[in-house]
């Protein structure tokens, strides 16, 4: 993780060993979030399996590290979701 300025509102979260599959759906999830201002992502190089994963807020006083978390936990939810209805 790395962060940018004091409070903790503009965040570079690196995850590793993922790629565009997580990195799309999951910005598409953090973005539905009133508070975030920016998020998007970018793969370094193509050799490596590594995504850096930004976040913004709004200047409420969020933490990135909030909507991040929402964000993963709503995209578990829709992916359970789509496997209990396959089944």
């Amino acid at each position: 993780v790395q962060a940018d300025g004091t409070d903790g509102s503009c965040v570079t979260f690196v995850l590793r060993d993922e790629d565009h599959t997580l990195g799309n759906a999951l910005r598409y999830m953090v973005m539905k979030n009133p508070d975030v201002e920016f998020c998007g992502y970018c793969i370094t190089h193509p050799s490596e399996s590594k995504i850096n994963f930004r976040i913004q807020t709004r200047g409420t006083g969020m933490r990135a590290s909030f909507p991040f978390r929402k964000g993963l936990n709503d995209l578990m939810g829709v992916c359970q979701h789509v496997l209990d209805t396959f089944e």
